[in-house]
């Protein structure tokens, strides 16, 4: 007579109809996903985002923008709750133009994300916020930092965040390797694909694609429809 194993976490009797996702949420909580990457290349940074914004299985905005300016040639890619990082950027936003005007010089990106560290690292017990910086400044061109949950800063060659990223790291990792984009749009093409793949597979991702291209001379915003889509199901 075979017996049956009971697993962690398992429950007896008919599904609750909740995912691993949503079953050990907290009171009153609901789940969030998204998808957002940045990559530097040689004279600026390309970020970019998905546009879906979900509660828990419901899409409260399927076209929103999850790429912020934070100063002129500064951006930001957030994830968590679209309420904790609109209110992390306009802080980080504020400090910036008081910092740019009072010392008369274009702030650097390393200066916007260890603000944007700080807030989130003395505030994490009362946060859900994961941000990507990125941007150009005269001291180290193009550069991008990863804030992930908790407040850690740390600067990466890529970063990518956001429930969807865990589908992609090993397509980012294996076209990294490959080769290290050169050009504005080699940098664009990769982070489309990626996103793409990571929306083909994650439910919490989705919608268009959003881009932001930032050199010294410009910003170039860029979006890629759902029926345009480099990778799809």
């Amino acid at each position: 007579m075979m017996r049956s194993r009971e697993f962690p976490g398992s429950v007896e009797g008919p599904h609750d109809g909740k995912s691993a996702e949503t079953r050990f949420l907290k009171p009153n909580e609901v789940s969030s996903g998204t998808t957002i990457m940045a990559i530097p290349f040689e004279g600026g940074v390309v970020l970019g985002a998905d546009s879906r914004v979900s509660t828990g299985t419901y899409i409260a905005n399927r076209v929103s923008d999850k790429i912020a300016q934070l100063h002129e040639r500064i951006w930001c890619c957030r994830s968590g709750s679209a309420a904790d990082t609109q209110a992390l950027t306009d802080y980080v936003k504020h400090f910036l133009s008081q910092l740019s005007i009072e010392t008369g010089k274009l702030p650097t990106v390393k200066t916007a994300a260890h603000l944007m560290r700080k807030l989130c690292y003395e505030n994490k017990d009362n946060l859900m916020a994961g941000v990507i910086v990125g941007g150009w400044d005269p001291v180290e061109g193009g550069s991008v930092y990863n804030i992930p949950l908790g407040g850690t800063c740390i600067k990466m060659d890529f970063a990518i965040g956001g429930s969807g990223s865990t589908y992609i790291y090993g397509l980012v990792d294996s076209m990294m390797a490959e080769q290290t984009p050169r050009t504005a749009e080699e940098a664009r093409v990769m982070v489309k694909k990626c996103i793409s793949h990571a929306m083909a597979r994650d439910g919490s991702s989705g919608g268009i694609i959003r881009t932001v291209t930032v050199m010294e001379t410009d910003n170039f915003r860029d979006y890629t429809p759902g029926d345009k889509l480099p990778f799809g199901p």
